[in-house]
């Protein structure tokens, strides 16, 4: 019979499509990885994947024991929850990928707190603004802030977040404030941007419809708190959930433009894959997060004035 060890690295090698990252996610080299689906075969009689130079595929053959290996997972964690919840403690390696502002701000420190709490739990942060996919990148929990589309994923709604299209008073003063939609087309906008896209558009709710306006600049990146500071300083319209530059709208560092066509706000929420029985360490995670990222946003929010009150929105609930 097949080791459930060597099942769960060929789990992580057909998610990942590496043995490289397959052993950096579980603590092995790639030597070992090789070893142990060199073995599974052994086992099995059969190639699990195409090799070559630069790419790890699996067969046809591959693709049913993946399929297969999946409810041999799920049958162990669901095992482990039972356990569990008779009075173990949660454990077990925990991937999360958090947008970056909100990463940086709220979750890297919480971390911290829930490692004294959960010590059986070692957590694999990743922050980005890109939207990584949970199944391909093998992740446990995600913590989005976008339009979130039907999919079959479990999602824990935190907070619903409006957005402001905002620009410096030094940018506004030598490019005038944008007096329709159409005119953003003509104005430096700063796009968040990653590797593969073409092209930025925007939508905006205009009389009751969403509008969607192509927008461009001469500067773009991938990280969003950058695009706040080119925004602060004078450089171009940022679009941003209102709590992340309250405070530079409290202070007037900038100000609203087109407040009356607001960008469509979205979903601040934390995202797992659909299982019968959620581990436990995702739960403890996903109770702690909540907690503090609703109490960022709340707080962020509260010292907003009244000298952009177009600006202050973002609803911390259920």
């Amino acid at each position: 019979m097949a080791t459930l060890e060597n099942i769960f690295v060929f789990i992580r090698v057909a998610e990942t499509g590496s043995f490289t990252a397959a052993g950096r996610s579980l603590r092995m080299s790639p030597a070992v990885v090789s070893y142990r689906i060199q073995s599974l075969e052994k086992h099995l009689g059969c190639r699990l994947f195409n090799r070559t130079t630069r790419k790890l595929s699996p067969t046809e053959q591959g693709r049913a024991f993946y399929e297969s290996s999946l409810e041999i997972r799920e049958a162990v964690e669901r095992a482990e929850t039972r356990v569990a919840k008779g009075g173990a403690a949660p454990r077990g390696s925990l991937k999360v990928t958090v947008p970056l502002g909100i990463g940086r701000r709220v979750i890297a420190p919480m971390v911290t707190r829930f490692r004294a709490e959960h010590p059986e739990i070692d957590v694999r942060l990743r922050l980005s603004d890109y939207l990584v996919d949970l199944f391909s990148e093998a992740v446990d929990v995600a913590v989005r802030m976008a339009v979130l589309p039907d999919s079959s994923l479990i999602v824990r709604k935190i907070a619903d977040i409006d957005r402001v299209l905002c620009a410096a008073p030094a940018y506004l003063a030598r490019h005038g404030a944008p007096a329709s939609v159409k005119d953003l087309e003509d104005h430096q906008c700063l796009v968040l941007r990653f590797p593969g896209s073409q092209h930025s558009r925007i939508g905006l709710r205009r009389n009751g419809r969403v509008v969607s306006v192509p927008v461009s600049g001469h500067l773009d990146a991938d990280d969003g708190d950058v695009l706040t500071e080119w925004a602060v300083a004078g450089e171009g319209i940022v679009m941003k959930p209102v709590f992340e530059v309250a405070h530079h709208l409290n202070s007037g560092a900038l100000v609203t433009v087109l407040a009356e066509t607001p960008p469509v706000p979205v979903t601040l929420a934390i995202l797992h894959a659909y299982k019968r029985m959620v581990p436990l360490k995702v739960n403890a995670f996903a109770d702690m997060a909540v907690v503090d990222l609703r109490r960022h946003v709340a707080g962020a929010l509260s010292g907003l004035s009244g000298a952009n009150p177009k600006g202050r929105r973002g609803r911390a609930r259920d």
